[in-house]
C-alpha cells in the first residue's frame, strides 16, 4: 500500500511539476515576444553606469521570468564582449531582485482558477488573427498552467500529510538549529540543480508550506539553498567561455554565496522580522474543505525570497569593484586570443531571441561596412604604380573573414529559426540569411576586381589610363549606391528600394556606356587581348556587384 501510495504521489506530483515548468516557460515566451523591442532597449541602455545596469537586470527579469536566462544572455554578452565585467554585474544583481517577481505572482493564490485561465488564453492564442494577442494568449497561457500547476502540486502534498511516513520523513529538515539550517539551505540547492529551474522549486516550497508539510523557517531556510543552486545555470553557461566571460558567472556564484552565508549567521532574527513586517501571523492555520491550510505562508515567502536579494545587493553594490579585482586574480588572463569565432553571436542568447535577432542584425551591418572599406581600398592599390603588399593583403583576408562571418551568421540565424519565436523575429531572420549571403557575394566581387589588376601586372600588363579613369568613376557610383543601400539596412527602412532606384540606374546606365566606348576603342587594336579581357570582366563585376545591392535594397523593403 505504501509503494502504490508513493507512486502515486509521485506521479501527481511531477505532473504539477512539468505543468508548472511549462507554464513558466510559455509566460516568459509569451513576455519576450510581446516585449521584444523594449528588452532591445533596456539592454541598450546598459552602460557602465552600475545602477543602470542593475535597473535594467531588475527589469529585463521581471518580463523574461527567469533569473537563470538573464544570467546565461549576460554570460554570453559578456564572452562575445558586447558588455564588460562591470557592466554585468549590476545586471546579475538585478536579476536576482527581478526572479522574486515570481513569489508574488504566487501570493494571488489564484490556484483554482488557473484552469480557466489557461482554457480562456488557449482560445486566445488558437483563433487571434493578430501576433500580439497570440503571444499575449501564450504569456496568458502560462500564468495558467503555472497556477494549475501548483494546485496539482498542493493536491499531491496533500497526500503526504495522511501518511505519517512521508511525514515523518520531512520532519528530519527543520531549520530549528544552525546545522538544520545549513541542511536545509543544502536540500535546496540541490534540489534546484535537479530541476533547472528555482521558479520550480519555490512553487514546490510554497506547496509544503502552504498544506503544514513543512515550517516557515524551514521553507525559508530552502528558498536561501534555491538562490544558491541557480548559479549552477551560469556556470554551465561559462564552460568554454572567454575568462571575461567565466569571471561574470563565478560573480553570480560568489555573490550568491556570500548572501547565503550572511543571513544564516543571522537566521532567525532575520525571520522575526519578517514575521514582524507581515503582523506574526504566519503560522495562523486556516481549515478548509482539503484540510488545515497556511495561507499566510505564501506571502512571506515571497517576502523572504525579496528581502533577501534586496538587501544582498544593498550590502555589496558598493563593493562591487573590490569582488570584480578579486576575480581578476583569481580567474587571470589568457596569454592568447582567447575569441573562438569571428563574429560577435554567442549561442547563449538564443533563449530570448528578441535580443539574438539584434546581435545577428549587427554583425549584417558589419558586413555592409566592410564593402565599403574593401571597395576604397580596391580603388587606392588600383592607382598605386607598386600595390601595397600589406593593404592587398588586407582586402584579400577581409573577403576570406567574410566567408566565415557568413557561415557562423548562417549557423546562428537557423538555429534561432529552429526556436518557437515571434512572426516578426522569424521574417527578420530569414532577411538576415539573404543579406548576408548578398554581402559576402559582393566581397567577391570586390576582390576579383583586384585579383584581375594583379593578373596583368604580372604578365607585365597595366590597365590603360582610360580604362582606371573609367573605374574610378564606376567606383564612386558605386559607393554612393553601397552607402545607400548599407544606410537603407541600417534604419530597416522599407522605402530603400524606391529611394535607391535612381542611383541603381545610373550605375547600370554608366556600365553600359563603358562597356560600348571600351569595344569601340579595341576596333582601333591599340588594346592587348589580356587587358581587353581583364576589362570586360572588371565590367562584369561591377555589373554583379549593382545586382546584389538591388536585391539587398528589395530585401530590406520587402514586407514579408
Amino acid at each position: 500500500m505504501q509503494v502504490s501510495a508513493f507512486f502515486a504521489l509521485l506521479l501527481e506530483f511531477i505532473g504539477g511539476l512539468g505543468l508548472f515548468l511549462l507554464g513558466m516557460k510559455s509566460m516568459s515566451d509569451g513576455m519576450q515576444a510581446v516585449a521584444g523591442d523594449s528588452l532591445r532597449r533596456l539592454i541598450s541602455m546598459v552602460t557602465t553606469n552600475r545602477l543602470l545596469a542593475l535597473g535594467v537586470g531588475i527589469l529585463v527579469t521581471c518580463v523574461v521570468q527567469s533569473s537563470s536566462i538573464t544570467t546565461v544572455m549576460t554570460v554570453g554578452f559578456v564572452n562575445s564582449g558586447l558588455m564588460t565585467l562591470s557592466q554585468a554585474v549590476g545586471v546579475i544583481m538585478g536579476a536576482n531582485i527581478g526572479t522574486t517577481i515570481t513569489g508574488w505572482i504566487l501570493v494571488l493564490q489564484i490556484g483554482k482558477y488557473g484552469l480557466p485561465i489557461l482554457g480562456v488564453a488557449v482560445f486566445i492564442h488558437l483563433f487571434s488573427k493578430s501576433d500580439i494577442w497570440k503571444y499575449w494568449g501564450l504569456a496568458i497561457m502560462g500564468i495558467g498552467m503555472v497556477f494549475f500547476g501548483l494546485e496539482v502540486m498542493k493536491d499531491a502534498c496533500a497526500t503526504i500529510k495522511d501518511n505519517p511516513n512521508f511525514e515523518q520523513w520531512f520532519q528530519q529538515f527543520q531549520a530549528d538549529s544552525y546545522l538544520g539550517v545549513l541542511k536545509c539551505v543544502m536540500v535546496g540547492c540541490l534540489l534546484t540543480v535537479a530541476v533547472q529551474s528555482s521558479s520550480a522549486t519555490l512553487g514546490i516550497t510554497i506547496s509544503l508550506a502552504y498544506l503544514g508539510v513543512i515550517s516557515y523557517p524551514t521553507a525559508a531556510a530552502l528558498i536561501m539553498g534555491e538562490n544558491l543552486g541557480t548559479t549552477i545555470t551560469a556556470a554551465f553557461a561559462s564552460l568554454g567561455a572567454t575568462t571575461t566571460a567565466r569571471r561574470a558567472a563565478y560573480f553570480h556564484i560568489l555573490f550568491n554565496m556570500l548572501g547565503v552565508f550572511w543571513i544564516t549567521l543571522i537566521f532567525r532574527w532575520y525571520i522575526q522580522l519578517v514575521q514582524f513586517l507581515l503582523g506574526g501571523n504566519i503560522d495562523m492555520a486556516v481549515e478548509t474543505a482539503a484540510g488545515v491550510v497556511y495561507p499566510h505562508t505564501t506571502a512571506a515567502i515571497a517576502l523572504t525570497h525579496s528581502l533577501f536579494n534586496i538587501m544582498n545587493v544593498l550590502i555589496f553594490f558598493p563593493f562591487a569593484p573590490l569582488l570584480i579585482r578579486m576575480l581578476e586574480r583569481l580567474v587571470p588572463s589568457k596569454q592568447f586570443k582567447e575569441k573562438p569565432r569571428l563574429t560577435d553571436l554567442d549561442p547563449r542568447i538564443l533563449d530570448t531571441p528578441a535580443l539574438a535577432v539584434q546581435e545577428s542584425r549587427n554583425e549584417v551591418l558589419k558586413m555592409g561596412d566592410g564593402c565599403e572599406k574593401m571597395l576604397a581600398w580596391l580603388d587606392e592599390l588600383r592607382e598605386q604604380d607598386e600595390p601595397d603588399r600589406a593593404l592587398g593583403n588586407r582586402l584579400k583576408q577581409r573577403e576570406q573573414v567574410f566567408d566565415s562571418v557568413q557561415d557562423e551568421v548562417s549557423a546562428f540565424v537557423t538555429r534561432l529559426l529552429a526556436k518557437t519565436v515571434p512572426h516578426w523575429v522569424a521574417d527578420e531572420s530569414r532577411r538576415q540569411l539573404t543579406l548576408v549571403d548578398e554581402y559576402e557575394s559582393i566581397s567577391d566581387y570586390l576582390f576579383s576586381l583586384d585579383k584581375f589588376d594583379r593578373k596583368l601586372r604580372r604578365d607585365g600588363f597595366r590597365f590603360t589610363d582610360q580604362h582606371r579613369e573609367d573605374m574610378n568613376r564606376l567606383s564612386q557610383k558605386l559607393m554612393e549606391y553601397l552607402q545607400a543601400v548599407n544606410a537603407g539596412v541600417s534604419r530597416n527602412n522599407h522605402l530603400t528600394a524606391r529611394k535607391t532606384d535612381g542611383t541603381s540606374k545610373r550605375l547600370k546606365s554608366e556600365i553600359k556606356r563603358t562597356r560600348k566606348r571600351h569595344l569601340e576603342d579595341l576596333s582601333q587594336g591599340e588594346i592587348p587581348p589580356q587587358v581587353n579581357v581583364a576589362f570586360l570582366a572588371a565590367l562584369n563585376a561591377y555589373a554583379r556587384i549593382r545586382d546584389h545591392l538591388e536585391t539587398i535594397a528589395e530585401t530590406v523593403s520587402r514586407d514579408t
